[in-house]
C-alpha cells in the first residue's frame, strides 16, 4: 500500500510539473505573437495640411487665468540627477518646421467607405482613380474570399449554400461599387 502511495505521488508531482512547464511555454509564446492589438489606419485630416487626427490622441491642458503665459523650458522640468551633477551646460536642439504634406489630388483624396453585406463586412479606401481593401471581417460562421484584378475586386461572404459579395471596379473611370446578395 504505502509502494502505491508513492508511485500516486510521484506520477502527481510529475504530472503536475509537466503541465506547468508545458503552460509556460505556450503562454510565452502566445501573449506576444497571437493576441497583439490591431492598429488603425490613420484617418484623413479635416483641414489641408493639418495633423492627421488621431483617436488616442488627448488635450493639452486648458489654460486658466493663473497659467503662466510662458511655457517652462523642457531642460529646466526635465533636468536629471545626473545633469545636474555634471553641471554640463543645457543646450536646446534645433527646432525644424514640421514637413508640409502636399496639396491633395484627384490622387490622393481617399475616402474609406464600409459595405455590410449578410455575412460580413468590407471596409475600402476609395480614391478617384482606384480602391484598396482596408478590411473585409466575416460574422460569425461565414468565410471570406478575396479575389484582386488589375483594375477590379471582389470579396465574397460564403456559408453552406449562401454567397454574398462585394465588387469594385475602375477603368479609367472612378470606382464602382456593387454588392450582390444572393
Amino acid at each position: 500500500m504505502r509502494n502505491g502511495l508513492v508511485q500516486l505521488c510521484a506520477w502527481a508531482a510529475a504530472t503536475g510539473a509537466a503541465v506547468a512547464l508545458s503552460w509556460l511555454g505556450v503562454h510565452a509564446v502566445l501573449t506576444g505573437a497571437a493576441f497583439e492589438q490591431p492598429t488603425a489606419l490613420p484617418l484623413p485630416s479635416p483641414k489641408a495640411g493639418g495633423p492627421p487626427l488621431s483617436a488616442t490622441a488627448t488635450p493639452g491642458p486648458v489654460p486658466t487665468a493663473d497659467t503662466p503665459t510662458q511655457p517652462a523650458s523642457p531642460t529646466a522640468t526635465a533636468t536629471s540627477a545626473a545633469t545636474t551633477a555634471a553641471r554640463t551646460p543645457a543646450t536646446t536642439p534645433a527646432t525644424t518646421p514640421p514637413a508640409r504634406r502636399p496639396a491633395p489630388t484627384a490622387t490622393t483624396t481617399s475616402t474609406v467607405r464600409s459595405y455590410p453585406v449578410p455575412g460580413g463586412r468590407v471596409a475600402l479606401d476609395i480614391r478617384a482613380d482606384r480602391a484598396s481593401l482596408v478590411s473585409a471581417t466575416p460574422d460569425p460562421g461565414w468565410q471570406m474570399q478575396v479575389w484582386n484584378g488589375d483594375q477590379w475586386m471582389r470579396v465574397d461572404f460564403t456559408k453552406d449554400t449562401q454567397a454574398n459579395s462585394v465588387f469594385v471596379y475602375w477603368n479609367g473611370h472612378p470606382p464602382v461599387v456593387e454588392t450582390a446578395v444572393r
